[in-house]
Formats: C-alpha cells, sequence, structure tokens
C-alpha cells in the first residue's frame, strides 16, 4: 500500500474520486458536489483555517487502485466542555473493508496529530461548521440529506477495531408532512393567540437584511453562548441567508415575535440533495439551470430541518408550538413537500431531542461523532449533557 499526501491538483482530483470509487455502487450513495469538498480545504474560502490546519492522504493499492482516503485537522476553536486534552479530528474518511488499510489511515492522522499536540482524536469531522461531513452514519443507510456523510455499515467495525469509541449519536427524526400534530400543540398555540403581542410569519426574501437582524437576535440570545461560542454580526446572518437565497422557500423559514421583539425561529430549506443527486457532483451552468427548473416545477418532495430555537425567557411559554401551528396551516396541505426530516441533533441535547419528539416524528437514521484517546490508559468519557 502507498500513502500520498494531497498537495497538487491531480492528487485534490483523486481525493474526490476515491469517494466516488468506493460508493458509486451503492444505490442509496448521493454524489457530493464537488465544489462542496474543495471548499472545505480552501484557505481562501474556510474561516477554519484562519486558527488552524490541516492535511489529507489518499491511499492506494499495490497496483495503484484507489483505496482509501483521510483528513486530518487542527482547529483552536474545538473544544468540548470538560475536555482536559486538545483534540483534533480526522474526517472524509473513506476505505475498503479491510483493517490494515484503515489502521494506517488512523495510524498516520494520529501521528500527525500528536507533532501537534494534540491527545486525541474525534471523527469523523468537518474543518468547519458542525452542520456538515460530521458523524458516521450507522444506521439509516437510506439516501442522505445534503452535507451528511454516507458510508457503508461496515466503516463502523473498522472504526471501533482501531479503538474509537462513540462520543456521542447524532439522531435525525423525521415525518410525514400531513402527520397531524399532537393536540397539546394546539391548546398551547391557542393561549398565545388570545394575545395580540404574538404574531408568527414566513419570510420575504425581498427584506433578508431584516430577518436576518431577527436571527442575529435570537442566535446571539439562544446559542451563542454554548460552550463558549461567539456572538454573530447581523452582517454574518445576512452574509448566510444570501447563500441560502438560491435555494430558499419562503413559506418553510418562520419567526415568532412578541412585541415585534424576534423571540424564535424555525429554518428549513427543501432538501437539496433531491436536487443534487442528478448531477453527478457537478454544479456548473447547465446544473445550475437544471436546478432552477427542478424548483419551478416543484420536483422536490422533501424538507430540511436547520435551525429551531426560543430564546431563553420564552423558553417554556408555548412559542415554539404557536410558531410551529401557525407554519403547520401553510405547510400542511397546500406545498407540494410529503417529508419531512431534521438535521441531526446530538444526544447530549436532551431538550431538543424531546421537541423533536414531540412533533409526532419518528427517528430516521443515526450518526457516531467517535472519539480516540491517544493514551490508551486514560478513562473515556462521553460528551456531558447540556
Amino acid at each position: 500500500m502507498e500513502l500520498v499526501i494531497v498537495n497538487n491538483k491531480k492528487t485534490e482530483r483523486q481525493f474526490l474520486d476515491t469517494h466516488v470509487v468506493l460508493n458509486k455502487n451503492i444505490p442509496e450513495w448521493i454524489r457530493p458536489l464537488d465544489r462542496d469538498i474543495r471548499l472545505v480545504f480552501d484557505p481562501q474560502k474556510n474561516k477554519a483555517f484562519r486558527q488552524g490546519e490541516c492535511i489529507r492522504w489518499i491511499l492506494k493499492d499495490n497496483n495503484g487502485k484507489l483505496i482509501g482516503r483521510i483528513a486530518a485537522f487542527v482547529n483552536k476553536k474545538y473544544r468540548t466542555k470538560g475536555d482536559t486534552q486538545p483534540t483534533g479530528g480526522v474526517g472524509f474518511f473513506d476505505c475498503i473493508n479491510d483493517q490494515a488499510a484503515a489502521n494506517l489511515l488512523f495510524d498516520t492522522a494520529r501521528d500527525w496529530l500528536k507533532e501537534r499536540g494534540m491527545g486525541a482524536m474525534d471523527g469523523p469531522i468537518n474543518f468547519g461548521e458542525r452542520d456538515r461531513w460530521w458523524g458516521l452514519l450507522v444506521e439509516g443507510f437510506y439516501e442522505p440529506l445534503y452535507g451528511m456523510n454516507f458510508n457503508p455499515p461496515y466503516y463502523k467495525q473498522l472504526m471501533e477495531t482501531y479503538g474509537f469509541q462513540p462520543f456521542f449519536d447524532q439522531i435525525c427524526y423525521s415525518m410525514g408532512v400531513d402527520t397531524q400534530l399532537q393536540e397539546k400543540f394546539f391548546s398551547r398555540h391557542a393561549a398565545l393567540a388570545k394575545d395580540p403581542a404574538y404574531r408568527a410569519e414566513y419570510i420575504n426574501k425581498k427584506n433578508l437584511e431584516k430577518y436576518a437582524g431577527d436571527f442575529t437576535t435570537i442566535y446571539n440570545k439562544a446559542w451563542a453562548r454554548h460552550e463558549g461560542g461567539k456572538d454573530i454580526t447581523k452582517q454574518q446572518a445576512l452574509n448566510i441567508f444570501k447563500q441560502m437565497a438560491p435555494a430558499m422557500d419562503e413559506k418553510i423559514v418562520w419567526f415568532a415575535y412578541h412585541n415585534n421583539e424576534p423571540v424564535a425561529c424555525w429554518l428549513n430549506l427543501p432538501e437539496l440533495n433531491q436536487f443534487f443527486k442528478h448531477m453527478n457532483g457537478k454544479f456548473g451552468l447547465f446544473q445550475k439551470l437544471q436546478f432552477l427548473y427542478m424548483k419551478l416545477m416543484k420536483k422536490c418532495k422533501k424538507f430540511t430541518g436547520i435551525v429551531f430555537g426560543v430564546v431563553p425567557e420564552f423558553q417554556g411559554k408555548g412559542v415554539d408550538a404557536f410558531m410551529i401551528v401557525e407554519g403547520a396551516k401553510v405547510i400542511q396541505g397546500t406545498l407540494s413537500y410529503r417529508q419531512y426530516e431534521l438535521q441531526w441533533i446530538g444526544d447530549f441535547n436532551p431538550k431538543m431531542l424531546n421537541i423533536a419528539e414531540s412533533l409526532g416524528t419518528k427517528p430516521s437514521r443515526k450518526l457516531v461523532t467517535y472519539r480516540y484517546l491517544f493514551d490508551r490508559t486514560k478513562e473515556f468519557h462521553r460528551h456531558p449533557v447540556l
């Protein structure tokens, strides 16, 4: 076997091709867009490079055939509450069903991380935000959501045999769009609907700046301080909204207000892989026109929950139910969607798990973020509960 560092256009192409070669015969697999993977490793586009570094390898057999790949990364901002050692990451792992090949990839990544002072490695994770390429699929081997890892079932054995242990589970939930909400949603909605101070609305893309500001307010109150996170600016939020705008369906992006102050948001997107599965990893001019056509013809029958949050002072007051019922009035029976799936929720977040389950959803798939401690005598701890 031969390990090759990715350091030029040829090896970058082979890094992308390895994933295709090892998964192309799996019917449920959807090829990611090449550009999405390249962006992760572009120092000009990925802000994680400001606090860290990464490296990639491909693995070939003795005949030069691509049989594996892995990336390793160090990010100074990546730390879990309670960690007593700096932790690096590995991701974009692909390998034939051969433990020796997997061990070589993992050993190489481990040694590189050790040289940079790391005491553990988590994986498979992303060099960047958790909303993409995070976790190993262990249950629910059907078409992945956009930005979600997909791998054959045997990867679990490769990782656990090497010594990785589950750090936390990532649960996705799904439901039919026309599923009747539980009665408690309607009773809580009715209580708030009597108060004219409360209202909920879906967005208007002509006024993205306003909603970006509302999202900034909610985010900075509800999420930013979890595990030492930083506030976001309105401009950062606006940039995110502008990036999402071409794919946005206004009627599935909702905000709730009290006395015109934003107190909750429920952000959803059409499930983009329902479009991208037809594009073989490309997104040039032809594919963009194809995307616009399929969107116009309402070819996407599934949408995905991206963000759901209520500011702390309004949690437990029924605002979540109020917003969901208002949204259901518009979404159920009028839009073309038939299936709804939530992006993964960590098992360390029981509040969000309860909200998902209370919607009437059922667990649809599970991914796992693993951890490998370099000191094999050290006691292992799972991710702390929030």
